[in-house]
C-alpha cells in the first residue's frame, strides 16, 4: 500500500489532470514528484459516485452555480502523513533513549512511578472538588510539578477550547508567564561542553541570573565581549569587540525526558483527559503538539528557521526585525543571536514614553502576520508580547523560533475561504469547508452543520469580529458534530489567537478578522488561480446565481478610495510600500481589471447561465426604478428630497448613482487597461448576445412605459429650468 507522502502526490497529479480541484493541493505538493522518477502514465478518472449519495451529501454542492464538491480526500491524507512523520520521530528517539539496556528501563519505571503518583492526586483531587475553576487549578499545579513536557503541554492545551473547557484553558494560560529557571551553573557548564571551551574563553561576561526563562530553556545577556585573536584549534570563532548576544541554553536531558514523557503520556493520558473532561480524544491533540516539541529543542533547526524568517519578511524592509544567528557559537542546544533591545508591547508607558505610532506597529505586525499564514505559509506559531517587542526606532523584532508552522497552500486556501463564507453567512458554504478541510469527521451531515451554523448567525448577541469571539461562537456551534482542528491549524489558530492579544495591548479595540479583510480580497483579487477566482465569485456571487449588490458595492467603493490614496501617496513620492506594509490596503487596478475579466468570462460562460438570468432581471428592475415618476426629481433636485419618495427605490438609484461613480473614479486611475479589457469583451460574441438579451428584455418590459416616462422627464425637465431662472 503507498504510503501517505505517495498518495499526497499522486492526489496532486489527478488533481492536476482534472483541472476542477486545483485548491485541494498545494503547490509544493504538485512540484513533488521524485527527482529522476519517470513520468507517470495518464490516471483514468475515479468512478462517479451515485447520484443518491451525491444528493443525500452534496446537494449543495451540486445546486451552486460555482459546482465542484468539496473533499476531504486531501485533508485525511495529509493527517496520515504528519502521524506517519510523529512515529518515525518518536520512534528513532525511543531507540536512541533505551540503548543503554541498564538505564532505560530503571529512568522509564521511575518515571512511571512519579506521574503515576501525581495522576493518584488528580483522581482524588476529582472526587473531592465539585468547582470546575478549583479543579483546573489544581491540574496546573500538577503540570508544573511533572516539568518541561508537561508545562509545554498545558500551554498549548491552552489555545485548544475545542478539547478543554473554558475554565481549564483560562487556568492553563497562566503557564505562559515565567517559569521557574534551572540553575546558571548548569547552564554555564552546558555552554562550556557544546562549545568546546571556558566561559572565560568566549565571553567576557555574562549575566549572573537568566534575563528569560521558559519550559525548555533560558536566555543569558552575554555583556562586554572582548576581542580575541582566533584560535584554530577552538570550536568557536570569537566575536568582535563591543556586541551584544543572546545566549539560549536548553534545559538539560530534555530530549531524552520529552521522548519518555511522550510514551508514558499514552499510558495515562486517559485518565487525565477524564479528570480534565477533555471534549475530544485527547491523545490525537497531543501527538501534534510532542512533533513540535521536538522541532522546538533542536536549536540549530531554530537558528534556520530565524533565518529564513528574516528573508522572507524583514529583507529589504526596516519594520520587521530578526535576529542575527552566530552560527559559530550554537549547537543544539545552545543557541546565541544578536541582541536585540526592545519595548514590550504590554509596556504602555515606555511606548508612549517613545513617541511610537501604535497604529502602524499594528499595521505592520498585522500585514506581516498575514503575509505569513495566506502568501508564504511559513508563520511564527507564537507571536506573544514576549516573542515581540518594539524597538526604539519603531520596528517590531521578532525573537523565538523554534515553534514555526509551515501551512501547506491548500489550508491556506481554506482559511481565506472560511473567512469569505464567515462574511457572507453562508452557512452550508462553511459547512462545506469544514469538511473538506477535516474539521468534521467523515459521514458527518453537512446540511445539520449548516443549519446549526445559521441558527447560530440569527443570534445577534453572538455575533463579534474578534478572534476568540468567532471561534467560541464557532466551537459552541461545532461541539455537538464532534468538531476537531486539524494538525496544520492548531498552530494557525495559536497565532492568531496571540496575535490579537499582543495588538490588543496597543489597542484594545482592535479586532483581528475586520483588520485583515482588505488584505483577503487584495489577494483575491491579485492572485489568477483558479481556487482564489472561485472565491471571489463566491464573495460576489450567491450559489443560485443572484448578485450580492451590496458586497460588489462596497468592494467598488473600497478600490476606488484606496487605489485613490496610494496613486495619490506615490505621486507625493512617498515610496510607502517599498519601504514597509503601509501601502498594503491598497489595490493594484491591474489585477483588479484582470480579475474583472474573469469574473465577466465566467458570467458569460455555460455555467454562468443563472447569473445572466438573475441579471437580467435585475438590469430591468432598475431601469424601472427609473422610469418610474417619483425617480425623477432625484435627476433634477437635491438628494434630500428622495426621502419623500418611495424608500425602495429611492435607496436603489442612490446606490447605483454611488457605485457609478465609484467605478468611474476606478476607471481613471487605469483607463488604457480599463478600456482595452472591455473592447476585449465586447468583441466577443457571447458578450454580444448578452447585450441583445438585455436591450430585448428592456424593450419588452419597458415598451409601454417609455413614452409616458420621456414625456414626464421632459415636465420636470422645464419645471426645473424654470426654477433655474427664477433664482
Amino acid at each position: 500500500m503507498a504510503g501517505p507522502t505517495s498518495r499526497l502526490i499522486l492526489l496532486a497529479r489527478r488533481a492536476d489532470r482534472r483541472g476542477g480541484l486545483p485548491f485541494l493541493v498545494p503547490r509544493a505538493v504538485q512540484a513533488a514528484p521524485a527527482a529522476g522518477a519517470p513520468a507517470s502514465p495518464a490516471l483514468p478518472p475515479p468512478p462517479p459516485l451515485p447520484a443518491s449519495a451525491l444528493v443525500r451529501s452534496y446537494s449543495s454542492a451540486f445546486t451552486s452555480v460555482h459546482g465542484e464538491r468539496p473533499s476531504s480526500e486531501y485533508a485525511k491524507i495529509r493527517k496520515e502523513s504528519l502521524e506517519t512523520q510523529f512515529g518515525r520521530i518518536l520512534g528513532s528517539s525511543s531507540q536512541r533513549l533505551f540503548a543503554d539496556r541498564g538505564f532505560g528501563p530503571v529512568l522509564a519505571l521511575y518515571r512511571a512511578a512519579t506521574i503515576s503518583f501525581h495522576v493518584v492526586k488528580l483522581t482524588i483531587w476529582h472526587l473531592l472538588l465539585n468547582d470546575m475553576h478549583k479543579r483546573a487549578e489544581k491540574f496546573r499545579e500538577t503540570l508544573i510539578r511533572l516539568g518541561p513536557f508537561y508545562i509545554k503541554l498545558g500551554q498549548a492545551l491552552s489555545t485548544r477550547p475545542d478539547i478543554l473547557p473554558s475554565a481549564y484553558c483560562e487556568e492553563l494560560a497562566k503557564l505562559q508567564d515565567q517559569i521557574p529557571p534551572f540553575p546558571t551553573r548548569i547552564a554555564l557548564r552546558t555552554i562550556e561542553s557544546q562549545l568546546g571551551s571556558r566561559i572565560s574563553d568566549l565571553f567576557a561576561d555574562i549575566s549572573p541570573e537568566p534575563i528569560a526563562a521558559a519550559s525548555l530553556g533560558q536566555v543569558y545577556k552575554v555583556l562586554q565581549i572582548e576581542m580575541h585573536s582566533f584560535d584554530t584549534s577552538s570550536h568557536a570563532a570569537h566575536l568582535r569587540s563591543g556586541e551584544l548576544v543572546a545566549v539560549k541554553v536548553q534545559r538539560p536531558g530534555m530530549a531524552p525526558l520529552l521522548t519518555l514523557d511522550a510514551l508514558l503520556f499514552h499510558m495515562i493520558g486517559g485518565q487525565l483527559k477524564r479528570f480534565a473532561k477533555a471534549r475530544k480524544d485527547l491523545l490525537v491533540a497531543v501527538n501534534e503538539i510532542v512533533r513540535h516539541m521536538f522541532d522546538e529543542i533542536d536549536y540549530i533547526l531554530e537558528g534556520k528557521n530565524a533565518e529564513r524568517f528574516a528573508v522572507l519578511y524583514s529583507h529589504g524592509s526596516t519594520s520587521i526585525k530578526a535576529p542575527k544567528v552566530y552560527w559559530d557559537y550554537t549547537r543544539k542546544t545552545v543557541l546565541t543571536l544578536e541582541w536585540i533591545d526592545g519595548i514590550k508591547l504590554t509596556d504602555t508607558k515606555r511606548i508612549s514614553k517613545a513617541n511610537l505610532n501604535r497604529k502602524r506597529m499594528i499595521d505592520e505586525g498585522l500585514y506581516c502576520s498575514l503575509r505569513q499564514l495566506l502568501e508564504e505559509g511559513f508563520f511564527h506559531a507564537d507571536p506573544h508580547p514576549g516573542n515581540l517587542v518594539a524597538t526604539e526606532g519603531g520596528s517590531l523584532a521578532y525573537f523565538d523560533f523554534g515553534m514555526m508552522g509551515d501551512i501547506p497552500r491548500h489550508y491556506r486556501v481554506g482559511l481565506i475561504q472560511m473567512l469569505v463564507h464567515y462574511v457572507n453567512r453562508d452557512s452550508l458554504g462553511l459547512a462545506n469547508d469544514f469538511h473538506s478541510l477535516g474539521f468534521v469527521p467523515e459521514g458527518t451531515d453537512l446540511h445539520a452543520v449548516g443549519d446549526a451554523l445559521q441558527v447560530s448567525f440569527g443570534d445577534v448577541r453572538r455575533q463579534s469580529n474578534d478572534f476568540q469571539g468567532v471561534m467560541s461562537h464557532l466551537y459552541d456551534v461545532m461541539y455537538e458534530f464532534n468538531f476537531s482542528l486539524p494538525p496544520d491549524y492548531a498552530l494557525v489558530i495559536r497565532a492568531l489567537g496571540s496575535l490579537e492579544g499582543t495588538a490588543k495591548a496597543l489597542d484594545p479595540d482592535f479586532k483581528v478578522i475586520e483588520s485583515a479583510y482588505p488584505f483577503v480580497i487584495g489577494r483575491l483579487l491579485a492572485d489568477p488561480s483558479p481556487d482564489m477566482r472561485k472565491i471571489l465569485r463566491e464573495l460576489l456571487i450567491c450559489d443560485d446565481g443572484s448578485i450580492r449588490w451590496n458586497r460588489l458595492e462596497r468592494l467598488i467603493a473600497a478600490i476606488s478610495e484606496q487605489s485613490s490614496e496610494s496613486s495619490k501617496a506615490s505621486g507625493a513620492g512617498s515610496g510607502e510600500r517599498s519601504n514597509g506594509s503601509s501601502g498594503w490596503r491598497s489595490f493594484d487596478m491591474h489585477s483588479v481589471v484582470a480579475a474583472t475579466e474573469d469574473l465577466f468570462d465566467f458570467i458569460l460562460s455555460r455555467k454562468g447561465w443563472r447569473v445572466r438570468v438573475f441579471l437580467v432581471r435585475d438590469i430591468v428592475k432598475a431601469s424601472d426604478a427609473f422610469l418610474q415618476e417619483v425617480a425623477f426629481p432625484y435627476m433634477f433636485d437635491k438628494v434630500e428630497k428622495m426621502g419623500e419618495l418611495d424608500p425602495e427605490r429611492s435607496k436603489m438609484i442612490k446606490r447605483l448613482v454611488n457605485t457609478f461613480q465609484s467605478f468611474r473614479q476606478a476607471i481613471n486611475l487605469a483607463p488604457d487597461a480599463w478600456s482595452a479589457m472591455l473592447i476585449r469583451t465586447l468583441l466577443k460574441p457571447e458578450s454580444q448576445k448578452f447585450v441583445l438579451d438585455v436591450f430585448l428584455a428592456l424593450a419588452n418590459h419597458s415598451s409601454y412605459k417609455i413614452p409616458e416616462a420621456f414625456w414626464l422627464c421632459m415636465s420636470r425637465f422645464l419645471n426645473y429650468l424654470d426654477k433655474q431662472d427664477k433664482l
